[in-house]
């Protein structure tokens, strides 16, 4: 299984931390984000990843040329100032070619979850990682779901009929590969591809039925997009077991 991971932006909301590097890059429990997202899909038996680059490449090529648990290998995204992550998800629509993974650049998540996500068996040839909580803010990337089936994802859903939200990871195996490469294409030739986020894609394949859940309640994950976030980030990277010897 391949992982995309997409890690084009720069973070401002992180600002002035994210002046000079991504916020992939950024420290948390003594190791860079994205050193332990790809610590942890290794352990969930990920075989390669894909981090796609873009502000502050050179910082994310130090942090790749460092891994030795997992082969990697980045791909730049050159007009990442000009686009939303839908751009950066179309300039690795080439790596698309089999059953693989996207993972927002954002997201730190304990091994346990790409874990589960990868040995769900949904029916749909999509699988969006998801997670509930008792209310949602403008910034949640919400959900609509039935039983297994999604049915909307997006910021801006009636909040009445909102059941859960997004990690930022999801699965794409048989006909989903072709279908969200199809889709990537289409956007990006015909539509306003480079002003719209990827999961827009993924909503309107879930209106279709072709997209299903994978519920993680219960396990640790958070985003990382303004300095809030990152003080909470650190508390949570402090409760999973290896963020003793990271911080070494």
């Amino acid at each position: 299984m391949k992982a995309i991971i997409l890690s084009a932006g720069q973070g401002k909301r992180l600002l002035p931390l994210t002046a000079e590097q991504p916020k992939c890059a950024l420290l948390v429990g003594g190791q860079p984000i994205l050193r332990w997202q790809l610590q942890h899909l290794a352990a969930a038996g990920v075989d390669e990843a894909v981090v796609v680059t873009g502000f502050g490449a050179d910082a994310v090529d130090r942090i790749v040329a460092s891994v030795d648990d997992l082969p990697v290998r980045t791909l730049y995204n050159p007009f990442y100032a000009a686009s939303d992550n839908l751009g950066t998800c179309w300039i690795a629509r080439h790596e698309m070619d089999a059953p693989f993974m996207i993972v927002n650049g954002d997201t730190l998540f304990e091994a346990a979850i790409p874990h589960t996500l990868l040995a769900s068996n949904t029916g749909f040839p999509i699988t969006l990682a998801t997670d509930a909580k008792g209310s949602y803010d403008s910034d949640d990337m919400k959900i609509v779901s039935h039983s297994q089936q999604l049915l909307r994802v997006g910021k801006s859903l009636d909040l009445a009929l909102v059941n859960g939200e997004s990690i930022g990871m999801m699965v794409f195996r048989g006909d989903g590969v072709v279908l969200f490469r199809d889709r990537l294409e289409h956007s990006m030739r015909y539509g306003d591809g480079l002003k719209r986020w990827y999961l827009s894609v993924i909503d309107a394949l879930a209106q279709e039925s072709k997209v299903g859940i994978c519920p993680i309640s219960g396990l640790s994950w958070c985003e990382v997009d303004d300095q809030n976030d990152l003080a909470n980030a650190q508390k949570v990277v402090g409760r999973w077991p290896n963020a003793a010897v990271a911080a070494a």
